[in-house]
């Protein structure tokens, strides 16, 4: 599930909440997490190994169908 629909998901539960207990220790998780939360720029290793070969092999394929041709009509 992509990560904002999860968060409109958690929203739409924490509306539901009748408990004011429950709410206070939403409420104290919520804090105490985003208060722990380094936030770093990604670098390229965050995003190696997240394709497999076959997705690999496509996006190369991609590339090459499309960004390595020229069209001269376009320099036109």
């Amino acid at each position: 599930m992509h990560i904002e629909t999860r968060k409109l998901h958690l929203i739409e539960e924490m509306l539901k909440v009748k408990s004011e207990a429950t709410l206070s220790a939403l409420e104290k998780l919520l804090k105490s997490t985003n208060n722990k939360t380094v936030k770093k720029t990604p670098s390229l290793k965050d995003f190696s190994g997240i394709w497999s070969n076959d997705e690999a092999e496509e996006i190369e394929r991609i590339i090459a169908e499309s960004c390595e041709t020229i069209h001269p009509d376009d320099w036109k």
